[in-house]
């Protein structure tokens, strides 16, 4: 992952989890709901160590009833 968008991705990431307990779901309910994704996956990705793809957001998202735009400006 590119340094300078760390925090970036830590911002998502919280986000992410955030709403992820707002739904009282589990890191491999979410994993499931998103498509089959790996629970691990998810956990790197809310610590913001996940270099993922914007289709992998575009199915977090999904999942968590969330518009992207939702997750980028919290």
């Amino acid at each position: 992952m590119d340094a300078c968008f760390t925090e970036k991705y830590k911002i998502i990431g919280s986000s992410l989890k955030k709403r992820r307990l707002e739904m009282n779901l589990t890191q491999s309910q979410l994993a499931d709901l998103a498509g089959k994704m790996d629970r691990s996956k998810i956990s790197d990705i809310e610590n913001g160590k996940e270099d993922f793809l914007f289709s992998t957001l575009l199915k977090l998202c999904k999942a968590l009833g969330v518009s992207v735009h939702d997750i980028l400006v919290k």
